[in-house]
């Protein structure tokens, strides 16, 4: 007596097998993936030179003024120092905007590699555009400075600045605008598991090309064998 090796058939309720990325595990991060986060930390930590370049020329200046003894602040009702932080602040800003949606419409699949490496790239910007202000600026060297100017002669003030908090502009608007953007313009994946059978209702199994089921001997309804 042979034995048949039953076939079994997916029902087409069951949800689909999820599908595995190329080179990466199901509905994990591929090193496609991670290389992007890599790129946008790298081009965006170099676009801090331009921050810093901007900030030296367009930062108000405050000027000292030296009596041959001491150096002192040529008008003390000056706002040239907070006005260093406010140029930094409104740059840096400018920076977050057009990063995060450079990094959108680069990507606009978004993912956990590519916000990484924006507020890693970001806050590195920020800090090689605030080294860069400072090296481009006035010298530091104050003392130096009032020497060379001679006497009674003003001269600028390196810039400074004095709210450290504005550093963290560039990555906190890049990140917020670039979830923001994403949450709102890229396609959500379908809900693989989707409803499921009612309780109780199972559909046959169907193969194509097989014969149909035999009729149950039992069914009274069943039409009665030839008798030879």
């Amino acid at each position: 007596m042979g034995v048949t090796e039953a076939l079994t058939t997916p029902s087409p309720h069951e949800p689909p097998l999820p599908s595995e990325k190329p080179g990466g595990s199901a509905g994990g991060i591929t090193p496609a993936d991670i290389r992007d986060g890599a790129a946008v930390a790298l081009v965006i930590g170099v676009a801090g030179v331009l921050l810093g370049v901007l900030w030296a020329w367009l930062a108000p200046k405050a000027q000292y003024v030296s009596n041959g003894e001491a150096v002192f602040l040529k008008n003390s009702e000056s706002e040239s120092r907070i006005g260093a932080d406010g140029t930094f602040f409104l740059l840096s800003l400018g920076f977050g905007l057009l990063s995060a949606v450079f990094v959108f419409l680069w990507r606009r699949r978004g993912g956990v590699p590519l916000v990484i490496g924006l507020m890693i790239g970001s806050c590195f910007a920020s800090l090689v555009g605030w080294r860069t202000g400072l090296w481009l600026g006035p010298s530091s060297d104050v003392a130096a400075a009032a020497a060379k100017a001679g006497k009674g002669v003003a001269f600028d003030a390196p810039l400074q600045v004095l709210a450290q908090g504005v550093l963290l502009v560039w990555p906190m608007v890049a990140v917020a605008v670039h979830l923001g953007l994403t949450a709102l313009w890229t396609p959500h994946d379908p809900d693989p598991s989707g409803p499921g059978p009612e309780p109780g209702v199972y559909p046959p199994p169907h193969v194509h090309g097989s014969p149909a089921p035999a009729a149950d001997s039992s069914d009274p309804a069943a039409p009665e064998p030839p008798r030879g």
